[in-house]
C-alpha cells in the first residue's frame, strides 16, 4: 500500500519560512475597539440630549394645557384659551426644533472629526505595515539568495 504523504510538517515548515508579526493585528483591534467606544459616546451623548430635549417639551406642553382645559365665563374664552396654546406650541416646537437640529449637528461634527482621525490614522498605520512588510521580504529574499 502506498504511504500517505504528512502534510503537517510541510505546513510547519511553511508557516515557519513565513512569520506572521501580529502586532499589527493587535494594534487594529485595539485602535477600532477604541473608536467604536468614541462612536459609542457619540451616539448616547445626543441620545440622552435628545431625551432630555423631549422630556423638556413635554413638560412644557402639559403645563400650557391648564389654560385650555380651565372652565371658561364664556364660549369666546375657550377659543381665546385654545389660540393662546396654539400660538405657544408653535412658538416653543419652532423652538425645540432648533435644540434638536443643534444636537443632530453637533453629533454629525463629532462624528465627521472621528471618521477623519481614524482614516488618518488607518492610512499611516498602513503604510507603516507596508513598509515593515517590504523591509522583512528583502530581508528574506538577501538571506534566501545567500543561502543559494
Amino acid at each position: 500500500m502506498a504511504k500517505q504523504q504528512d502534510f503537517t510538517k510541510i505546513f510547519s515548515d511553511m508557516t515557519a519560512a513565513f512569520p506572521v508579526d501580529m502586532t499589527a493585528m493587535n494594534d487594529m483591534m485595539k485602535n477600532s475597539a477604541a473608536f467604536g467606544e468614541k462612536m459609542s459616546r457619540v451616539a448616547l451623548d445626543a441620545a440622552t440630549t435628545s431625551t432630555d430635549l423631549s422630556s423638556k417639551y413635554a413638560k412644557e406642553t402639559l403645563a400650557k394645557m391648564s389654560g385650555v382645559t380651565k372652565a371658561q365665563a364664556e364660549p369666546a374664552d375657550y377659543t381665546k384659551a385654545v389660540t393662546d396654546f396654539a400660538s405657544a406650541q408653535a412658538e416653543s416646537a419652532a423652538e425645540h426644533m432648533a435644540a434638536f437640529a443643534e444636537v443632530a449637528k453637533k453629533a454629525q461634527m463629532e462624528t465627521v472629526e472621528l471618521l477623519m482621525a481614524a482614516g488618518k490614522d488607518a492610512s499611516e498605520e498602513a503604510s507603516a505595515a507596508v513598509k515593515k512588510a517590504t523591509d522583512d521580504l528583502t530581508a528574506q529574499a538577501k538571506k534566501a539568495a545567500k543561502a543559494a
